[in-house]
């Protein structure tokens, strides 16, 4: 990371955010380091400084198929009030890290979530991922007692789909987990980005065939836009 680079009044923010929720009772280890974020979570908070957001929004964070969904996001969920909040190459630890600066501030009303595909290409196992979702979802209630969460599953890719089944038993659990909570909605785009044979159209990803291209959106927003427009559009 290139601290040199950035402002004054970033780089403090960026030394002040990277203690904000250290949580001494996470049950793992931060792995990988999630400061390596901190110039990203600071470029948020200037933006805020700059032009602060509404409170009771909807927060949308996540690695990078959030980020790079950000240019169509309010095209896609039109009417919402969206905070697009998407960082790229996360994991799950990192966002748990990163709590307070993404997700608390802004006081939402609901969070749309993707995170799990890195995790699972890191190496780690369905059940790691599935402890980390959960334990983000405890603190999510803890501190927000009526926030609403969003979870959309890893989805499938060409370049990782030597890790398609250990991805799918993680998405089962923070599934399973969803339907037996109330507040809690999991979102499956999995199936709508596979041809006939059941493997990832090569048609809906960019060149490094991990990344979904603007008609792997089209598919993505599908199985998302029904789910969000249908619970969230009445409270704006």
């Amino acid at each position: 990371m290139n601290y040199k680079r950035l402002p004054f009044v970033a780089l403090l923010l960026a030394s002040n955010s990277l203690s904000v929720y250290d949580r001494a009772d996470y049950p793992q280890a931060y792995e990988p380091e999630p400061a390596r974020f901190a110039s990203a979570i600071a470029e948020f908070q200037v933006a805020d400084a700059a032009n602060p957001p509404p409170k009771g929004a909807i927060v949308c964070t996540g690695s990078s198929s959030m980020r790079m969904w950000d240019p169509r996001i309010k095209d896609d969920l039109p009417g919402l009030t969206l905070l697009p909040r998407g960082f790229g190459g996360s994991h799950y630890t990192d966002l748990i890290y990163h709590l307070e600066a993404l997700v608390f501030k802004y006081q939402p009303r609901a969070l749309l979530l993707y995170e799990g595909d890195n995790d699972a290409n890191y190496g780690k196992t369905p059940e790691r991922i599935f402890q980390d979702f959960k334990f983000l979802a405890e603190q999510c209630r803890e501190q927000l007692p009526d926030l609403r969460l969003y979870i959309i599953g890893a989805k499938p890719s060409i370049a990782r789909w030597a890790i398609a089944e250990q991805m799918q038993r993680s998405n089962a659990m923070i599934h399973d987990y969803c339907r037996a909570n109330l507040g809690f909605t999991y979102i499956d785009v999995w199936p709508l980005l596979l041809d006939a044979n059941g493997h990832p159209r090569s048609e809906l990803f960019m060149e490094d065939k991990l990344h979904l291209n603007s008609a792997g959106y089209d598919r993505w927003t599908a199985a998302i836009a029904p789910v969000l427009l249908g619970n969230e559009a009445a409270l704006e």
